[in-house]
């Protein structure tokens, strides 16, 4: 019996586990919601499975350790990590996800609980779409566009809206398995 999963989802055993575990699975972990939050951002102009290689690399460097630690990075700090062809070598990049420590500490510090502002994007209900096929699963919705819009006016950094849609999913605000798939 062949199991079927989205056809995104390739032969390769991380991508297997992603899907089959993580991926359109509600979560409402404050630390994972950063990270993912984060690792969409850096996905950007790069495939999926390019970053869930790199992911270990990642949390070693950053998501292993609390948001406010990230935001106390310095610019010699992530000049070094750099370094490490374990992740993505774009400074850009890099400091985004200190900025977004940032931004995510400074919405905090206005009294903003961060796992309910952004669950509200989607009136803290997963959205589950009928997806025949991974092909009509959109690329971005106007809510996605909403919580781009918002983010970055609060000074997050690669969050466009295609960005933060690939989050929403990730993170299970949005179910887009496919109608036969074995997550749905």
């Amino acid at each position: 019996m062949t199991i079927k999963r989205c056809g995104w989802c390739s032969d390769d055993p991380l991508y297997i586990d992603y899907h089959d575990h993580e991926w359109g699975k509600v979560n409402r972990d404050e630390q994972h919601l950063f990270e993912m939050l984060c690792l969409e951002g850096q996905q950007a102009g790069l495939s999926w499975i390019t970053v869930l290689k790199k992911r270990e690399s990642y949390r070693e460097h950053f998501f292993q350790h609390s948001i406010e630690h990230i935001a106390n990075l310095t610019d010699q700090h992530l000049e070094y990590k750099l370094q490490d062809a374990g992740i993505i070598r774009h400074i850009g990049k890099l400091k985004a996800i200190r900025d977004n420590a940032i931004a995510w500490q400074n919405m905090k510090a206005q009294g903003i609980d961060m796992v309910q502002w952004l669950w509200d994007f989607v009136e803290q209900q997963p959205q589950i779409n009928d997806v025949p096929d991974y092909k009509q699963a959109p690329a971005q919705t106007e809510i996605s566009q909403k919580m781009s819009k918002s983010l970055k006016k609060n000074g997050f950094k690669f969050v466009g809206a295609t960005t933060m849609y690939a989050f929403m999913q990730a993170v299970g605000m949005v179910n887009d398995h496919e109608n036969d798939c074995i997550s749905r």
